[in-house]
């Protein structure tokens, strides 16, 4: 069971690993039209898009950290 937990833990690792060099691809190609682009509406959009991305993973992280909050306190009531 130890070792399982290590190779799940492990392959998640190599997961986080791999995945900058296929989001590094795109940097060139996002650049590229940025730069092209005259009324700069391109950039403001990709800027926009990328501050909505941005988003989600807070409200994860600030939603998982409430429920353990909540969970915690519960349990001191209840004790």
């Amino acid at each position: 069971m130890r070792f399982r937990n290590l190779g799940i833990t492990l392959l998640f690792f190599l997961a986080l690993f791999l995945l900058p060099e296929v989001s590094q691809a795109q940097c060139s190609m996002c650049r590229a039209v940025l730069e092209s682009d005259v009324d700069q509406s391109a950039a403001k959009g990709i800027n926009d898009g990328i501050l909505y991305l941005m988003i989600f993973p807070y409200v994860l992280i600030g939603g998982i950290a409430y429920f353990i909050y909540r969970s915690l306190r519960n349990r001191k009531k209840a004790s």
